[in-house]
């Protein structure tokens, strides 16, 4: 139940001196509070970020909704806490505890975190200290609780690998269930007639040879401690296995039956605004194409969907037990869902008497952009969202981005034309082989749409575009790519904006400081989690968000942590050489990747001698 005492010390000697206090407080709508002597495992579900993006996030919900569904487990939920509430953690030398029962994270039999952002990677190193658990994998018995690491930033598990006992790719659904089973069974193995473990070196070894078992039970179950790396001219060359028993590369857990997977209808109800205050129903995961840039086309194969049916009855289920006003439809592209218009057509059919809102990001731009607007009507929402990523057809034939300016354009006529009067456009710069006139056909288009607005509706259309600095990421053709070096985006963001003319157009670009640290963890070996440590030891908290980021504090940790940013970021592999994520397998694996690369290669040549 609830721990009584620690809540009463919170109550008296931090929630009052502390920003925003009801984040820390839990109690909120359908949150689930079990005894803990009735149950046999616990289970904290975490996010390395701020209570206003984790609780947005629809993973959170999903995990948290399959574990408490079952009686013997309890499913608690943990944040990392603002600078302030940390301090004053620290100052009252109290734990970091989970929200439904204030119970100190130390006391669960496992922790699972979800890595979305690779800036956030001090977040965990905070949650992981204020909990008094041990920095170190290798440092912890089996009195601590087990550290499971899953989300897209486990493709590249090596920069977190230190202090993480198993790292998962793939489904969470399906993996996290039988982890927490099997770590259970584990515990029980061991624990002494007192109820305690062994601690020092008998101990560290009992945990040794769980985590061993762990290894080889689940074929999705990364155990870093077991893989040594190799160094060799500043990159790594090998990974190699301390024990025979533990496999050599490491499969992705995948859910086949999508539709099968319960919805969390009855999502948690924050006390404060979220980044996403509505209701978020997955109704396909994975993407029907192959865009040679984007991670998560290639990690979340293959492609599953939800029947209607089944959406719009937890839907409904969520709005009644929420009260939200808004029902988002979440997927990679959602407008390629099989039965999108039959979807649409219900979602309104059903929420539009109740007044509830429905919104469809993620929107294909490809002909059927041009009846979209029309399908889905304003309501109370007047901005279109689209991602066209580049701005020239040569271009997009070297991503593999099969869409067309023309009915990019003719689709925002018809959303001007529908009471929508502003348009969002997602672009990249410092993709592989970009040109000047790449950088021109951003401004073009945008000012392009910003003028069709006017002839439809009598001014110019508000139109920004968004322009995110691209970091080559793991398991995609262009991981063998080097990323753009500050210097060339520092010059392609002063000439996006040098190119501007009409005032309703607006460029926002991307920090290039936090997109040169994405790289370099993202593309970073075991190494690099020595540089995270310094930086967390030095101050880096919250470094996701622009007031706390300090750039300085993170390359002079890189600096002494000797790596080097060159060989690791902005230089490019051979085909053959060893990446730091190799071990970690993808459903469609290397080949297919060597062989994107290598058609993207004589695309880029082609475009070079045309130019």
């Amino acid at each position: 139940m609830i721990n009584l005492p620690l809540k009463r010390k919170l109550e008296s000697r931090v929630w009052p001196y502390v920003q925003t206090p009801a984040q820390y407080v839990g109690g909120e709508r359908n949150i689930v509070v079990k005894d803990h002597a009735t149950v046999q495992g616990k289970l904290a579900i975490g996010f390395p970020d701020a209570y206003t993006i984790g609780m947005s996030h629809h993973g959170l919900q999903v995990l948290y909704s399959l574990m408490n569904r079952r009686d013997d487990w309890c499913a608690e939920r943990v944040f990392t806490p603002w600078p302030d509430m940390e301090a004053k953690l620290r100052e009252q030398e109290l734990p970091l505890y989970t929200l439904e029962t204030f119970t100190p994270l130390s006391e669960f039999d496992v922790i699972g975190l979800s890595l979305q952002y690779e800036i956030s990677a001090p977040n965990v190193l905070t949650m992981i200290d204020l909990a008094g658990i041990p920095l170190e994998a290798v440092d912890r018995t089996m009195a601590d609780p087990l550290l499971v690491a899953g989300g897209p930033c486990c493709q590249n598990p090596e920069p977190m690998a230190d202090y993480f006992d198993v790292m998962i790719t793939g489904d969470g659904e399906p993996a996290l269930p039988v982890i927490c089973d099997l770590w259970l069974s584990l515990l029980n193995g061991v624990r002494r007639d007192d109820g305690t473990y062994a601690d020092g070196d008998e101990g560290r070894q009992q945990r040794a040879e769980a985590l061993a078992e762990v290894a080889r039970t689940l074929a999705y179950a990364y155990v870093p401690r077991f893989y040594e790396p190799d160094y060799s001219e500043g990159r790594i060359a090998s990974i190699k296995r301390t024990r025979d028993d533990v496999p050599e590369t490491i499969a992705p857990s995948v859910i086949s039956d999508l539709d099968g997977i319960e919805l969390p209808v009855a999502p948690i109800v924050p006390y404060v605004k979220c980044v996403h205050d509505r209701i978020a129903i997955e109704i396909m995961r994975g993407c029907p194409h192959l865009c040679r840039f984007c991670q998560s086309t290639v990690i979340k194969r293959p492609l599953r969907i939800r029947e209607v049916e089944t959406i719009v009855s937890g839907a409904l289920e969520s709005y009644r037990n929420t009260g939200y006003n808004e029902i988002s439809v979440l997927s990679l592209s959602s407008s390629d869902y099989p039965h999108f218009e039959t979807l649409v057509k219900r979602l309104h059919e059903v929420f539009r008497p109740l007044d509830v809102n429905i919104t469809v990001p993620s929107l294909r731009v490809n002909d059927q952009l041009r009846t979209l607007p029309e399908l889905l009507g304003s309501d109370r929402r007047r901005s279109l969202t689209l991602a066209p990523e580049v701005a020239r057809d040569d271009m997009r034939q070297q991503i593999r981005k099969k869409i067309k300016n023309s009915d990019l354009i003719e689709g925002c006529r018809a959303a001007f034309a529908n009471g929508f009067d502003s348009v969002k456009l997602y672009f990249m710069c410092g993709l592989p082989g970009e040109r000047e006139v790449d950088l021109d056909g951003i401004v073009d288009l945008a000012e392009t749409i910003a003028t069709v607005g006017k002839e439809v509706m009598g001014r110019y259309a508000r139109v920004t575009a968004s322009v995110s600095n691209f970091v080559p990421k793991a398991h995609t053709p262009y991981q063998w790519n080097g990323m753009q070096s500050r210097e060339y985006f520092t010059w392609a963001h002063k000439y996006l904006f040098r190119r501007r003319q009409i005032r309703s157009v607006s460029i926002k670009c991307h920090d290039i400081e936090t997109s040169l640290l994405e790289g370099v963890i993202s593309r970073g070996d075991r190494r690099t989690g020595k540089a995270i440590r310094l930086a967390w030891e030095r101050g880096a908290r919250m470094d996701g968000w622009t007031e706390f980021l300090d750039p300085e504090r993170w390359w002079t940790a890189i600096d002494d942590a000797g790596l080097d940013i060159d060989a690791q970021v902005h230089q490019k592999y051979e085909m053959m050489s060893k990446l730091p994520w190799d071990h970690v397998n993808v459903k469609f694996g290397r080949a297919y990747l060597e062989k994107e690369q290598t058609r993207a290669t004589i695309q880029l040549a082609d475009m070079a001698s045309a130019t």
